[in-house]
């Protein structure tokens, strides 16, 4: 199966979103906390299954800047300074098409952590 590649990318800085565009017309716009929440790199992933590392306080993250990496993937930089994922255009497509799913997981887990999107607010859990 051949790789989905968009036909367009759009970065929006304004807005912070990554906007793509496919053949056969799907379009979809990707938020940048979405991107750098699910960022493909170690740091975010780990090494290892069960090695992820849950990011919080991403919800003002920008990207800065988009660049392609051979005819396979892009590096997404970020205004936070994270910029060692590549996302590969299958993966892209990926978050692309299961946008709502992966987000409601995303969510999930930081109500389950105690742990918040704001970077400007301080979850305390007391026991």
């Amino acid at each position: 199966m051949a790789a989905m590649i968009p036909e367009n990318i759009a970065l929006h800085r304004r807005s912070r979103t990554l906007e793509l565009s496919y053949p056969g017309g799907e379009h979809y716009e990707l938020s940048s906390e979405y991107l750098r929440v699910y960022s493909p790199s170690a740091e975010v992933r780990g090494h290892h299954p069960g090695d992820a590392v849950l990011q919080t306080g991403k919800m003002k993250v920008g990207l800065t800047a988009v660049k392609p990496v051979g005819n396979y993937a892009l590096q997404l930089i970020f205004d936070d300074g994270h910029d060692s994922g590549l996302y590969s255009w299958d993966y892209l497509y990926e978050l692309c098409v299961h946008r709502d799913k992966f987000w409601q997981e995303y969510l999930d887990q930081l109500a389950a952590a105690g742990a918040n999107r704001d970077p400007d607010v301080q979850v305390v859990q007391l026991q």
